[in-house]
């Protein structure tokens, strides 16, 4: 067997981080859900048994990648499956939505997943003779989840497509949340879907009790958990309530977070005693199958009465004049009443005055009708003032924000308008990084040009020494020749500790090849340096090195790192100074590397001090697997130093943690 590689790949556990990815931010702010390597895995493994996908199975999805049900169900799912999948752009899909039925048709897809409002989408934007020709029958689950499934939806985009092929059957609703990777339940393949039809009583009992009556409330089915995944309703006090009782929604299996990241109060605050997470969502369960009512944030409580945001937004999709998909229902508190009042938005192209109040009015009367309660308010605004997130969910709470501030007329813009603007930020980025890499480029021909000029001169001159104190004396002058020429502010801080010192072992992190020129350019010149032994080896480093009268030390064997100790302890006891870089070498990543004994060995032996140097901005100048430089702050701190009480092991061991102690407070990285 060879020797192990120098820096060798990280073993992953599978507690191990694997993303963050942040909640939609629909009902509040977002926060930062930590996912492991077993939650992935998890999750995915579950919804692969859950939708029972096969080597016969291809997917073809436009969701982007940095969202869960993109990055996780049709990326990562399919790698895991080890099945084909087609990537399409999501603006080629939002500008012209059949590009994804075309997609479907051409690698005759089985499986695709989209939220509610893009089968929408489908149904409003898609011309007959954009799909002559179009075959859908290959498809075998056509999913849709991410936001509130509606039934009109799901019906009205069977029915359009149904004489293209499309089964049916396929059309399945699933519920997911960050929390939980992105899938926790899956209805079974059926048609139509199942919807449960309630008696309007539910808004104030909170009992599910079906109803034939008009105008009864509609709710769909979300299905039943994930393999290994389970699911309950429960009251106030977490106690699980009977099937056709509304409650909270809570949830527990092997792809829940590890917590929300660097927030343990959010974590704590979904969390119960016995490990079930709450969803924020409410629901019921009959026969075993979750009914989602809404999300608890969103529920408007008007005169005793449940309000449910999503029944009131459909029925103002269905006035004409109103963008669908573009609509939001919220309440906002009337102290003077003693409850909320009901307050819709509904964007429209209408900009006639006229045409406005009228559709105002209409919509007044819908709701009214529909729910049997009017709105308090209805506002008729300009397009894109109903806030969404990345994958078109209506971000309730932030239009009601932006109402009550009065900035709901200047919205982000819609859907469509946020990926332009999105492409046209990543454009902006790219252009940004180019010019950054440019400017790296220019710098580092600088650095280059300076360093050839500089270093035939150094040469010669160390060579011509006679002396190792006058070829320390050109290294000196070079070093701070080479930092004041670089551009790199230098800041030392410390250096009163070196007053009166004597003969001492000096100690630093290292990060970067910059920090043999800051260590010469900064501290006494009498140092005498260990380096490693093949540097020796190197031109111009085979001449410097002994002409300095440096040390070599041959880092490869645990014995000869002990032999490195003794030369160590040697040149300290015939009075000279020495430096060493404990760690021997340097990697890319930030972080201390672990501290070799050898040099607080030969402290301890000798009875000299220790002294601690922290380097903080090198690694970020000139880093290491890299020949590209830029210019940066540099800081030097001299702390101060550690006298060993005497000569055995354990005082070895301690100088050199309090040695990397000091060192990593003051170098501003993590240890490694």
């Amino acid at each position: 067997m060879g020797p192990l590689p120098a820096n060798p790949a990280p073993w992953l556990t599978p507690e191990d981080p694997a993303l963050i990815q942040y909640t939609s931010g629909s009902t509040g702010q977002p926060k930062g859900v930590l996912l492991t390597q077993a939650n992935l895995l998890a999750n995915v493994r579950a919804i692969v048994a859950g939708l029972e996908v096969g080597p016969a199975d291809v997917v073809v999805s436009w969701l982007p990648l940095y969202h869960d049900m993109g990055l996780i169900g049709a990326w990562l799912g399919t790698m895991y499956a080890g099945i084909p999948v087609a990537i399409l752009s999501p603006l080629a899909f939002l500008s012209r939505p059949s590009r994804w039925l075309w997609a479907i048709h051409a690698h005759r897809a089985t499986l695709a997943v989209a939220p509610n409002f893009a089968f929408d989408l489908c149904v409003a934007k898609i011309a007959d003779d954009e799909i002559e020709g179009l075959d859908l029958s290959s498809l075998r689950n056509v999913l849709n989840g991410s936001e509130a499934v509606l039934p009109d939806t799901m019906t009205r985009f069977v029915e359009r497509f149904a004489p293209m092929g499309l089964p049916r059957e396929a059309m399945r609703p699933v519920y997911g949340l960050a929390e939980c990777s992105v899938g926790l339940a899956v209805t079974p393949r059926r048609f139509p879907a199942r919807v449960d039809h309630l008696d309007r009583t539910f808004q104030t009992t909170g009992r599910a009790i079906p109803s034939t009556a008009a105008d009864a409330l509609a709710f769909v089915a979300c299905g039943v958990p994930l393999p290994e995944h389970e699911i309950r309703v429960v009251d106030h006090d977490d106690v699980a309530v009977d099937e056709r009782l509304e409650g909270r929604v809570q949830f527990r299996g092997p792809s829940m977070m590890a917590g929300y990241y660097r927030n343990p109060d959010a974590t704590r605050a979904i969390t119960t005693a016995d490990g079930w997470f709450d969803t924020g969502d409410l629901g019921y369960l009959a026969d075993s199958e979750l009914f989602l009512t809404g999300r608890r944030k969103d529920v408007i409580i008007k005169g005793g009465r449940n309000i449910y945001p999503q029944e009131a937004e459909a029925v103002v999709a269905t006035v004409p004049g109103v963008r669908k998909g573009c609509v939001a229902a919220f309440g906002v508190a009337d102290p003077a009443l003693g409850t909320e009042r009901l307050v819709v938005v509904a964007e429209t192209r209408e900009t006639d005055a006229a045409a406005r109040e009228r559709l105002r009015q209409a919509v007044h009367e819908q709701v009214a009708d529909a729910i049997g309660m009017p709105p308090d308010t209805v506002v008729v605004a300009r397009p894109g003032s109903v806030l969404k997130t990345s994958s078109g969910k209506v971000r309730r709470g932030a239009t009601r924000d932006a109402y009550l501030t009065g900035s709901l007329d200047r919205g982000t813009g819609s859907v469509v308008t946020q990926w332009l603007t999105l492409a046209a930020q990543a454009a902006k980025g790219r252009l940004s990084q180019a010019g950054r890499l440019l400017q790296r480029l220019v710098y580092t021909g600088y650095i280059l040009g300076l360093t050839l000029v500089a270093v035939p001169p150094l040469w010669a001159l160390v060579g011509l020494s006679r002396h190792t104190t006058t070829a320390r004396r050109q290294l000196k002058r070079f070093s701070r020749g080479v930092i004041a020429a670089s551009g790199c502010p230098l800041t030392v801080t410390g250096l009163e500790h070196l007053r009166d010192l004597g003969p001492a072992i000096f100690v630093a992190n290292h990060a970067s090849y910059v920090d043999v020129l800051v260590i010469l350019a900064t501290l006494p010149g009498n140092l005498r340096f260990a380096a490693k032994g093949r540097l020796a080896s190197y031109p111009v480093l085979g001449t410097i090195i002994p002409k300095a009268g440096y040390i070599t030390i041959e880092k490869t064997k645990q014995t000869e790192r002990m032999e490195g100790a003794d030369d160590l302890s040697a040149a300290l006891a015939d009075g000279e100074s020495m430096f060493v870089f404990p760690e021997g070498t340097f990697v890319r990543a930030p972080g201390l590397l672990p501290f070799r004994l050898g040099a607080f060995r030969a402290a301890a032996n000798s009875g000299r001090p220790v002294v601690p140097i922290a380097l903080a901005g090198t690694r970020q100048v000139f880093p290491a697997d890299t020949m590209l430089l830029r210019p940066g702050r540099i800081t030097l701190t001299v702390c101060p130093p550690l006298h060993p009480g005497d000569r055995g092991w354990d005082e070895t061991v301690r100088l050199r943690d309090e040695a990397r102690r000091l060192i990593e407070a003051r170098a501003g990285e993590a240890a490694g």
